[in-house]
């Protein structure tokens, strides 16, 4: 058993998650403020980094502005072109503080910046600047939360490699907080139903503009009680739900319409790296055949 892959369950930093989920989407709004469009919103995630998660470099006006979660020295670093940088704690607080801390940061570093409050993808609304009831931080699950990250985002890398189509980065977006990247056949979809809580159905309808089979990790939450790595396509063929994939400890979630591989499954594993990528390119496989896609244009290795 590899201690790369650490223990995470969902029970265990349950409050923490729902904090620095909230973290996240005030960050995540400020990237949505300055950077550019690109198709299916792929300016607004954060990425994996050496330290925790980054924004990567966003324009701002002539230079470019940066924000990291650096989870092993417990800051949010903000760092300029024009070399002016700023930190603001990662410890207990609550989301409007650290929501007034960041924007306090950027503006002292030469970014001001207007950011709409209101927190999306959430079942019930919430204002991030007047957030008073997530507070909790736990920097030690915060950093097992990145350990497991550098992991996960390392292999899907090594999947992505495999795909000569049209493919998103492998990055963590801060509305869902899951890590997923994403492949594309080529073909437009049909218009998407949308019905994401509080999140324009608009937005939902770019994201989803074009067929895609997307993979990825997420920590749980409501249905589920545990992280999973899950795969999943739109718009989903017929026979997903009968199709055979590996491993057996892998399987298909009618109510969320996913194929779903239990996180322990992967970490408890001998190969944990061989068993994820079974996964992953077994729902592809699965996916891609039943949806017709153009495999032998669109992938670089031989089929399975």
């Amino acid at each position: 058993m590899s201690e790369k892959w650490p223990q995470l369950p969902l029970s265990e930093w349950h409050d923490t998650k729902d904090t620095l989920h909230l973290w996240m989407q005030v960050v995540g709004k400020v990237r949505l403020a300055l950077a550019p469009m690109v198709n299916h919103w792929w300016q607004v995630p954060l990425y994996v980094s050496g330290r925790g998660l980054t924004t990567s470099a966003m324009p701002c006006g002539e230079g470019a502005v940066e924000i990291t979660f650096d989870f092993p020295e417990s800051v949010l670093r903000v760092e300029t072109s024009w070399e002016k940088s700023a930190d603001v704690s990662l410890e207990p607080k609550t989301v409007a503080l650290f929501y007034r801390e960041v924007l306090e940061a950027l503006s002292g570093v030469g970014v001001p910046v207007h950011i709409w409050p209101q927190a999306v993808e959430l079942p019930d609304v919430i204002r991030l600047d007047r957030d008073e009831a997530h507070h909790t931080y736990d920097a030690g699950a915060a950093l097992r939360f990145w350990h497991l990250l550098v992991q996960a985002d390392r292999v899907l890398h090594e999947f992505r490699g495999r795909f000569l189509g049209k493919c998103s980065p492998v990055h963590f977006w801060w509305g869902s907080f899951d890590l997923s990247c994403t492949r594309f056949s080529g073909r437009k979809a049909p218009e998407h139903p949308g019905g994401v809580p509080h999140l324009a159905d608009w937005v939902t309808r770019e994201a989803y503009s074009h067929e895609c089979i997307s993979a990825g990790w997420w920590p749980g939450g409501d249905p589920l009680s545990e992280p999973v790595f899950y795969a999943y396509a739109y718009p989903e063929p017929a026979g997903c739900s009968n199709a055979k994939i590996l491993p057996e400890s892998g399987g298909y979630n009618s109510e969320m319409r996913e194929w779903l591989l239990p996180y322990e499954a992967v970490r408890t594993a001998a190969d944990p790296d061989a068993l994820l990528l079974a996964f992953l390119q077994s729902t592809y496989s699965a996916a891609a055949d039943l949806g017709g896609w153009d495999r032998l244009a669109l992938e670089r290795a031989s089929r399975d």
